[in-house]
Formats: C-alpha cells, structure tokens, sequence
C-alpha cells in the first residue's frame, strides 16, 4: 500500500460537478493499493499516520498529530500511485489491485483509520472520475509505503 499524505487547510472532492466531500485543516490521504497488499498494510500505515507528527505546535514545531489537533483527514483512492515508470514512457499499472481485493482493503483502511482518531472521514468514491482540489499547508507532502517502511 503507497499513500501520499498532504497538510492541507481545505480539501474538496467534486464528482460529476457536484462537491461529494469537502474538510478543513487536516490531511487529505491518497491511497493505492497493490494487489499483495493485505491487512496487516491497513494496519501499519492506519497507526503511523494517526500518530504521525506533521501539525505544528505552540512553538511553531511539527510536533503534533491528526489525533492532537482534532483535524479532519479525507481518503481518495488512487490506483495511479502504483504506477511503474521502468520502462518506457507509458506508466503501467499491472501492480495496481484490481477492484474485487482492491476495495475491501480501502473500506479496511478507512473504517479503521476512522476508529483509530473517533470520527468518521470524508472520503471520494472508489473508481470514480473525481477532481480534488486542495490547499497544501506548509506545503507538507509526505510518501508511505507499507512494503519499504521508510
């Protein structure tokens, strides 16, 4: 599983010209899922990101957490992030999981993502044609994967 992670002040996701979710301050999640991806991935990165400090502090410091600072956090699905760009100049997305193991896992992530801060996510809708729009605060961009644990 590979998430990009961005503060953010606002974020909306609009599907067929009509707003489907919008936050505030927080952390707008991208999610892709591999078709080796399994729960034990749901689990490793639903901990690191509630506790991953990228919210600044009374002295101006990244100290706190989306679970410190009440934030909201919206979740959009993005096979995309499973892109291979070894060869040539087309991206291939044969790691990318398909629908049918693909979709479980994101209801995984963000129900239990949901449990892990006590409320509940906006989120975009799996397979959708959607345009996000966002601000990044900072900008504060941060790239996980669950297979390299960096």
């Amino acid at each position: 599983m590979r998430v990009v992670l961005q503060r953010v002040s606002q974020a909306q996701v609009t599907i067929e010209d009509k707003e489907h979710a919008a936050i505030g301050k927080g952390l707008l999640i991208l999610l892709g899922v591999e078709e080796e991806d399994s729960k034990e991935d749901v689990d490793w990165l639903v901990a690191k990101i509630a506790g991953m400090r990228l919210f600044s502090d009374e002295n101006g410091k990244m100290n706190l957490s989306l679970a410190d600072t009440d934030g909201d956090a919206m979740v959009i699905s993005q096979f995309t992030l499973m892109a291979s760009t070894r060869k040539g100049n087309r991206p291939s997305f044969i790691k990318a999981a398909k629908p049918l193991s693909a979709i479980p896992l994101y209801d995984a992530f963000v129900a239990s993502l949901s449990r892990k801060l006590g409320r509940p996510l906006a989120t975009g809708v799996f397979g959708a044609d959607m345009q996000v729009a966002l601000t990044n605060d900072g900008p504060v961009t941060i790239v996980m994967d669950s297979k390299r644990k960096e």
